[in-house]
């Protein structure tokens, strides 16, 4: 299967998935550790991905979404952004009105 239909894959089976460096119980660097306390804060699960495991999916994951830093947040299937932006939504509540609007609440 090619990475990008891997990457489609992941993105559309699951909700919500964080591409991150390392994985939600053991976060290797501080960015992806902020995502998982915003998403274990919200109480809602996730797929954790860890990118330093597979460089092929790292470098696919840069081009699918055009964005070159992990982590990475889809949310059923769209791309949300890194640590910086889902930050931003939710300390406005955006994110939570987000996920509510896609009948994830």
């Amino acid at each position: 299967m090619a990475t990008s239909d891997r990457i489609r894959k992941l993105v559309t089976d699951n909700e919500i998935v964080v591409f991150m460096k390392g994985m939600p119980a053991a976060p290797k660097c501080g960015f992806s550790a902020g995502v998982v306390k915003v998403f274990d804060a919200l109480g809602r699960p996730y797929l954790g991905v860890d990118v330093l495991e597979d460089p092929f999916l790292r470098e696919g994951l840069k081009e699918y979404s055009d964005w070159p830093t992990f982590p990475q947040v889809y949310v059923r299937g769209e791309f949300i952004g890194g640590a910086d932006i889902v930050r931003e939504m939710y300390a406005s509540g955006e994110l939570s009105a987000l996920l509510a609007d896609q009948g994830a609440a």
